[in-house]
């Protein structure tokens, strides 16, 4: 019996040890599979991370497909604008105005966005003293969007036609702080001036904006600048605009002048001028002045829009707007030529009493007619204006409608008053007294 306890103890010693051999094996086997499974589950994570990017891929692919269809639709829409522009153009009768050999003056387009009240205005305005000559100044809209209440107004002349500018590019400004506004306005006039003068052949276009009105001779004056123009390539662009314009300020209704300051607000440009600003849209004066009347030709009433009304109560709502018909053809304007400008406008201002010190209103009203100020730099033009109360801003080293550095304005009706830069003297031959 001690014996079979004996045999029974050496046999369960191997199989411990078999027991134990066993474990580990399946130990193992489990570890190789713990190893799989992560590895495994390792591949599918990195699966679905590429799955997530193939379908952020795809989302990126199915935008750009969006936008390119978004930009193919905005092309056939421009497209069908287009055909619909030349067939209204044909239809009006423009093209066979030209094919008989009857050249415009000029192209008037009025530049509008989405003031329909005030582009009716503006149109009333324009077609009162536009109509007894319209063979003469083919008339255009151009609106800036797509506005629904002023393509409707716009659309509804038959006396004119109409273009639609679509611009859904970025504006990127040059400057922090600057107004998306302007680069979008000077986005819609490139366009609109580019169509006038290199898809319609115009050889002049005067630009108006949607918020004014016209003086009676409004088209006799710029004829008369047409032909002054076609004499003298140093006129950059005529303009029926004078910022100094208000009514305590001006008197005569023929009187015009050369001026450094660009005015804007009706303006005319010719093509071969065009030519140079369009590629790069912007000012280069290359030494040429502009021609501006004594007397605004234009009125301007917009109080409110890109501008935000800045000067309007001080500035615009008191211009005065030329209520006189001069007989234009009638006038000699040679006087305005680079040859003649320089020596005529530098006889009235030599002939103008010298005044200075304090008190310059009070003397300049006090001394029968014209006279004369000196200021040295533009904190002095900016004081003395203001004393005047013309306007003070300067836009690029020069004051609004100087020429040569000097500013002219009425005081008390016909006294001109001249404010004469310190760079005056030597361009204009005016003795330092």
């Amino acid at each position: 019996m001690a014996r079979m306890s004996c045999d029974l103890r050496f046999l369960l010693i191997p199989a411990a040890f078999m027991f134990i051999y066993i474990q580990m094996r399946l130990f193992q086997t489990q570890s190789q599979y713990a190893d799989r499974l992560g590895s495994a589950i390792e591949s599918e994570n990195h699966c679905t991370s590429q799955m997530r990017g193939l379908i952020d891929e795809v989302s990126i692919k199915q935008s750009q497909i969006v936008a390119l269809q978004d930009m193919k639709n905005r092309q056939d829409q421009e497209l069908v604008q287009l055909k619909d522009l030349i067939h209204t153009f044909e239809k009006k009768g423009i093209a066979t105005l030209i094919e008989a050999g009857q050249m415009p003056v000029a192209a008037v387009v009025i530049m509008a966005c989405s003031r329909a009240d005030y582009l009716a205005r503006t149109v009333k305005s324009v077609l009162t003293y536009q109509s007894p000559v319209a063979s003469k100044y083919p008339l255009f809209i151009s609106q800036d969007g797509s506005d629904q209440a002023v393509k409707s107004k716009a659309s509804s002349y038959n006396q004119l036609t109409y273009m639609q500018h679509l611009d859904f590019e970025p504006v990127i400004t040059e400057r922090p702080g600057e107004l998306i506004a302007y680069y979008k306005i000077a986005r819609h006039y490139k366009w609109a001036l580019d169509q006038l003068f290199y898809k319609h052949k115009f050889s002049r276009v005067i630009i108006l904006e949607d918020d004014m009105e016209i003086a009676p001779d409004f088209f006799d004056y710029f004829e008369a600048a047409a032909n002054l123009m076609d004499r003298d390539k140093t006129i950059m662009a005529a303009s029926s605009w004078n910022d100094n314009g208000q009514k305590q300020f001006v008197h005569d209704p023929s009187a015009l002048y050369r001026s450094d300051f660009f005015p804007g607000l009706g303006w005319m440009l010719k093509r071969s001028t065009w030519d140079e600003l369009s590629p790069k849209l912007k000012e280069n004066h290359k030494g040429r002045q502009f021609i501006r009347p004594e007397v605004c030709r234009t009125y301007n009433f917009g109080e409110h829009g890109s501008s935000l009304g800045q000067f309007f109560s001080q500035y615009l709502e008191p211009i005065k707007l030329n209520d006189v018909k001069v007989d234009w053809k009638a006038k000699d304007l040679g006087y305005l030529t680079e040859g003649n400008y320089t020596k005529y406008f530098s006889g009235l201002v030599r002939q103008a009493r010298p005044i200075q010190g304090a008190d310059l209103v009070l003397k300049a009203q006090n001394i029968k007619g014209d006279v004369r100020i000196r200021y040295k730099d533009q904190a002095e033009f900016e004081r003395i204006a203001g004393e005047f109360g013309i306007f003070e801003e300067w836009k690029d080293g020069v004051p609004r409608t100087a020429y040569k550095g000097v500013v002219v304005f009425r005081i008390q009706t016909t006294r001109r008053v001249f404010l004469v830069g310190p760079d005056s003297v030597m361009q204009l031959g005016i003795r330092n007294s």
